[in-house]
């Protein structure tokens, strides 16, 4: 079998132009003794959006791999398929991303909830796993309920997973399963059901992306309860330790956090974690380096810094548009966005700070980040002019994208 490496990065590059600019990132935190392997990511979202081809993710990492001499793992996700547009990542993805979000909370057959009760009666009872203070305490009906929400999306799963083994064969295939874009987070001992669930269908899922508690908003930090999060995020790490041993589950499957959030509050929650128990981690930071572009853009000042404005301009007069795709996963402030004349007042530098996340900058603006994150296809809009300057500032823009996730994320994530 195709095996993920014990920790592991998934990076978005909207416009295939940053894939250099990331890997060098790698290289940074390899050099201080941590392997990380990359994973590029693209969804089909945004390939329509932008007018691009699975492809040009392999080709652009393909060309940083190899003028870089990255000489360890690399992997290209199929991010968020489903069956109906899986086709088009087959010959260039190695990760499948199975995104079942969609199908939680539509009712499984009947027949088929009682039959996964029945078959698993050592989920019901009191359940002491290893690594969780309080053990579960579980009735048949707490796993009829839980079965009823889940169980259709997991044989959703099953379906798309046969549909990509057939096409590409088991062996090569690294599997994970997507539960994170839903109203209500999963709990450890949902988690367990699940997991269940998932080995009955065969599918050799190496890692699970679930929802936690809290938000997790498109290019902002982390908003919740931190303890909450933690005693969840250990348990959930205990929970998956304890299926791997069940249900013969692939013995590196672990825990995928997802999301645009940049998430830096809980990076220290699950360094410890990681150190403590020895577990690996998939995380994903989206499409945070299409904003690393952007603040490239404006640092560079003249034809760059004019059309980051001009993108804010057309993205304020479009906020409800452009937002409406993502409205459960941002938190805008109407009030607290800027007018375009005011924006087109600033400088280059003034404009790059409100939009680097650097938390308690007095310059950083969550709201005008949130709004940029989700207008990538203005961007697309403009076609080779925007391309041209991404090429024309290589320089100073791949700057801005290496250090924000070395800087900004790995270290923190996985050094401290």
């Amino acid at each position: 079998m195709l095996t993920l490496e014990r920790f592991s990065f998934g990076v978005g590059d909207r416009f295939a132009h940053q894939a250099k600019a990331q890997l060098r990132a790698f290289q940074m935190l390899a050099k201080d003794g941590i392997d990380v392997v990359p994973v590029w990511n693209k969804s089909n979202r945004e390939h329509t959006f932008i007018g691009s081809e699975p492809q040009s993710v392999f080709d652009a990492a393909q060309a940083a791999v190899k003028e870089l001499e990255w000489n360890r793992g690399w992997h290209v996700d199929a991010d968020h398929i489903r069956l109906e547009t899986v086709d088009r990542f087959m010959t260039c993805s190695d990760f499948f991303t199975i995104d079942v979000a969609d199908s939680i909370g539509k009712p499984a057959a009947a027949a088929d909830v009682q039959a996964f009760v029945a078959r698993h009666p050592e989920l019901i009872g009191t359940l002491k796993i290893p690594g969780v203070s309080i053990p579960f305490s579980t009735t048949s009906a707490d796993v009829e309920r839980v079965t009823a929400k889940y169980l259709l999306a997991v044989q959703d799963a099953g379906k798309i997973y046969r549909h990509i083994i057939a096409a590409k064969g088991e062996s090569n295939v690294i599997a994970e399963v997507s539960m994170d874009e839903t109203d209500a987070p999963q709990t450890p001992p949902e988690l367990l059901i699940i997991l269940a669930a998932l080995a009955d269908e065969k599918i050799r899922l190496q890692t699970i992306a679930p929802k936690f508690t809290g938000r997790f908003n498109k290019g902002v930090d982390y908003v919740g309860d931190l303890a909450q999060f933690e005693k969840e995020f250990n348990d959930d790490l205990a929970v998956i330790a304890h299926a791997v041993s069940q249900y013969g589950l692939p013995a590196n499957l672990k825990l995928s956090v997802h999301s645009g959030s940049d998430k830096f509050g809980i990076y220290p929650i699950i360094r410890r974690a990681l150190q403590r128990t020895g577990d690996g981690l998939h995380v994903k930071t989206a499409g945070t380096t299409w904003l690393e572009e952007l603040i490239g853009l404006a640092e560079a000042g003249g034809d760059g810094l004019a059309l980051a404005k001009e993108i804010y301009a057309y993205s304020l007069a479009h906020v409800d548009e452009l937002c409406a795709p993502y409205a459960s996963v941002i938190d805008i402030d109407r009030s607290k966005l800027p007018s375009t004349a005011t924006v087109n007042g600033w400088t280059g530098p003034q404009l790059a700070s409100a939009l680097r996340h650097i938390p308690g900058h007095p310059e950083f603006n969550s709201h005008v980040r949130q709004l940029l994150h989700v207008s990538f296809k203005i961007a697309a809009k403009s076609g080779k002019r925007y391309t041209d300057l991404l090429k024309a500032n290589e320089a100073i823009v791949g700057k801005q994208v290496t250090e924000n996730i070395y800087e900004r994320h790995m270290r923190p994530l996985f050094i401290g």
